[in-house]
């Protein structure tokens, strides 16, 4: 080994505790690089394998009632490969042992028993026998949550008729990745399952004997999506069609694409703040190991060396670093990848996970991690190799100290001597003072941002069932009901008060742009569901106009007095001009809001409801779900208090998570940062610490003055941490909008508050670590050194 191979470990190896700090730093950066990836990736290569093979469907129709005719010319579509007519229905189930109503999704299976397309993979039992009109297969997640196994029997309510059921199995539909009921924000395995039956018992139930009233079709690689959807709309148009769609904005799908973009998003983020603060350290670190070894260096060119060989030597130790920080981030990465790709697995509801980190997100990270550490140290690596011998070998030139307005200020001020010190020091190095402000400010710009999400999950929670839904629990009935129904509603035991709403399907267009979302209809003055806009009051729709959610009106490129198309589906499918009254803020779905009367005068017919909003008496729960479920016209219920209670466990968990990661990641960048800071404040100004204690400081002052010029650029630190948090948060809140949900950006006075209080926390704590050393000082060895 040559003599300069062994300086280099010799080197690392006194360093230790300034490498390992950096490393952390750089580990971070590394870990979330290999997370992200890791995660996305195996989400994607899971659902790409589990889409292909159970066959899951490209293109999905709905319509009220098909004639099976109709398949054929379905089928004949130019692009169509396969296409599968199924009857498709809501029901209310009676499940031994629970007291709450349960809503079912019914699908028929093919007289023949065997899909074609979105296969149903059987985990226990059996498929149902298809001669049998009392076997069913429900999905897994929901057996478990209830405690059902094959051969247990349970009752639904098909039609206005309770019929006993026979649990043949349980099955995972490619279909039913992210399993929610109508009209909840989370999936609730207990309250909403997926049932498969024979097609003949299905239609006989239901009055669909040689219809159907859902379609779903497999394409051709190249076939146009956009214009089988648009013929498929052609056939189903008569028959009440209600609007074909593509995989985008298929509910299950859609969730897997959202959570797929954000944290794609969130990679394109966080990494980079770590690479960047980890090349500022080394660069730190590097250039004052440089200083400290000017005769070393002379020595080294003076027996041979050659300006390559120091340059490559610095340029090593710099990247020894960066290796350490890419071993510790990618055993990190890859245990944490591999953790959070099974929740992700089990939250979505994955048979199985094909878990696969590609070797380039390896190679990418570890890449980067090296390419930040030798461009952090490049500038100085560059600058030994560049110092003759003669100029190495002889002391440095002191620096030249003049008097500024600073010190006149510090003069009028009357300062203390040791507070000028440390003012001193940061002008008199303001670009090393201002890249440690700026590391320090990342650390709580990182925690600022995290800190947004818990707020906006209050302002969430608030506006969505303080607010804008206030009801205690949802009837959804199909088809629409007259409104004199109320009445009877009102009347069920334990109402206190119930009102109606009317969703309807509908296409709104404006120009080239277009989207599907239903138009909520409902009475002024309604005091359960309600509209809430941006400022928090509560509004009407007009009774000659619509209002638009600002995503959907964004979509759109409408403004308040913009004149908007809109097709009405399931009935006439005719298309009317409609101005867009006002926009207001909705953070669930793409909200479209019109007056309950003159939606039903566009569709002349009598008031219709489609849900009824309840306000109820909890005491007599037990009674009201007795009734819900002997109620033929009901095809669902949503309890909003269980409803909140789910959403609010389940959110606040992840980002309890979330945010101790977050915490750990301010915390090792603070430290990286200070503890080096605070080292190489050590090394620079030891004979000046050491003159003083001889001149009679005591030990306090001496570590105020080493303490004090960290702890003062971890509280400059803090605005500017402020700003740049806020930043982030705004990004992370635009790249996690979708179609689905909209995260709101809160940023509370307290989250910038315990930002702070980490990050000084963090620095103090580091500085104390330094200042150990200090106290260990051999005061006479270090006057003896030339600097």
């Amino acid at each position: 080994m040559r003599a300069l191979d062994k300086k280099l470990l010799r080197d690392f190896r006194r360093l230790w505790a300034q490498a390992l700090a950096i490393a952390l730093v750089l580990a971070c950066g590394v870990a979330i690089l290999l997370t992200t990836y890791g995660m996305y990736g195996a989400l994607e290569d899971t659902r790409t394998a589990y889409y292909e093979r159970n066959r899951f469907a490209d293109v999905f129709g709905d319509a009220n009632r098909v004639p099976r005719g109709v398949l054929q010319d379905i089928t004949a579509i130019d692009g169509v490969r396969t296409a599968e007519a199924r009857v498709v229905k809501h029901v209310i189930l009676d499940v031994p042992g629970r007291i709450e109503t349960v809503t079912g999704r019914i699908l028929s299976l093919p007289e023949n028993g065997v899909a074609q397309l979105n296969l149903p993979l059987m985990r226990q039992g059996r498929l149902p026998d298809p001669t049998r009109a009392d076997e069913v297969v429900v999905n897994a997640p929901f057996a478990k949550a209830n405690n059902l196994q094959p051969g247990d029997q349970f009752f639904a309510n098909l039609n206005g008729q309770k019929r006993e059921l026979t649990l043949t199995g349980t099955a995972l539909s490619p279909e039913f990745i992210y399993t929610i009921g109508p009209g909840a924000l989370l999936p609730d395995n207990k309250t909403f399952g997926i049932l498969w039956m024979p097609e003949r018992a299905v239609s006989a139930a239901f009055d669909m004997e040689g219809a159907f009233n859902n379609v779903t079709l497999k394409l051709d690689p190249s076939a146009i999506e956009a214009e089988v959807i648009d013929r498929l709309d052609d056939l189903l148009d008569p028959y009440g069609g209600l609007g074909a769609y593509g995989r985008d904005i298929q509910v299950s799908n859609s969730f897997i694409d959202a959570e797929i973009a954000e944290q794609r998003n969130g990679s394109m983020i966080l990494p980079p703040i770590f690479y960047g603060i980890s090349a500022f350290l080394v660069s730190m670190v590097i250039g004052r190991i440089i200083a400290l070894e000017r005769s070393e260096i002379g020595l080294l060119k003076a027996v041979g060396y050659s300006d390559v060989e120091i340059c490559i030597h610095y340029l090593m130790l710099a990247c020894l670093i960066a290796v350490l920080g890419t071993l510790l981030g990618w055993g990190v990465g890859t245990w944490l990848s591999r953790a959070v790709a099974r929740i992700y697995a089990r939250f979505f509801d994955f048979p199985y996970l094909v878990y696969r980190v590609s070797y380039d997100a390896y190679a990418i990270s570890g890449i980067l991690a090296v390419l930040s550490a030798a461009l952090g140290a490049a500038k100085s690596a560059l600058s030994a190799a560049r110092i003759a011998p003669a100029v190495a070998m002889a002391p440095p030139a002191p620096p030249r100290f003049k008097r500024t307005l600073l010190d006149r200020v510090m003069t009028v001020l009357r300062l203390s001597q040791p507070v000028m010190m440390i003012l001193r020091s940061i002008v008199r190095w303001p670009v090393r003072s201002a890249l440690t402000t700026l590391g320090l400010s990342l650390a709580a710009a990182v925690l600022v941002a995290s800190s947004f999400f818990s707020d906006a999950l209050d302002v969430l929670m608030q506006t969505t069932f303080d607010q804008a839904n206030r009801q205690d629990a949802t009837l959804m009935f199909s088809p629409d009901v007259r409104e004199t129904a109320l009445t009877a509603v009102a009347n069920l035991p334990g109402v206190l008060k119930a009102e109606g709403q009317q969703f309807h399907a509908a296409v709104l267009r404006h120009g080239h742009l277009e989207k599907d979302t239903p138009i909520e209809a409902r009475r002024p003055g309604t005091d359960l569901s309600r509209i809430v806009n941006g400022r928090g009051r509560i509004v009407d729709a007009p009774a000659d106009g619509i209002l638009l959610s600002e995503r959907l009106a964004t979509h759109l490129e409408v403004q308040p007095g913009d004149v908007i198309q809109i097709e009405l589906k399931g009935g006439r499918n005719e298309t009317h001009d409609v101005i867009v009254s006002g926009i207001v803020t909705q953070y669930f779905g793409l909200g479209a809001y019109m007056d309950l009367e003159s939606l039903n005068r566009l569709l002349r017919q009598a008031p219709q409801i489609t849900t009824a909003n309840l306000l109820v008496d909890t005491n007599q729960l037990p009674d009201l779900h007795r009734v819900l479920k002997d109620t033929p016209e009901l095809s669902g219920l949503v309890m909003l208090n269980e409803m909140r209670r789910s959403f609010q466990d389940t959110i606040r968990q992840n980002i309890t998570i979330m945010t101790s990661i977050y915490v750990v990641i301010a915390v090792l960048i603070t430290f990286g940062v200070a503890y080096n800071g605070a080292r190489i404040q050590l090394s620079e100004r030891a004979r000046e610490l050491a003159s003083l204690r001889i001149l009679g400081f005591t030990r306090a002052e001496v570590s105020f003055i080493l303490m004090g010029e960290t702890m003062l650029l971890a509280v400059l630190a803090q605005p500017l941490g402020w700003l740049l948090g806020a930043g982030i948060a705004s990004a992370l809140s635009k790249g996690s909008t979708s179609d689905l949900y909209a995260i709101p950006l809160v940023l509370e006075p307290s989250g910038f508050a315990r930002a702070s209080l980490i990050v000084l926390g963090a620095a103090l704590l580091s500085s104390l670590i330094v200042r150990r050393r200090l106290d260990r000082l051999d005061l006479i060895q270090v006057m003896k050194t030339r600097e």
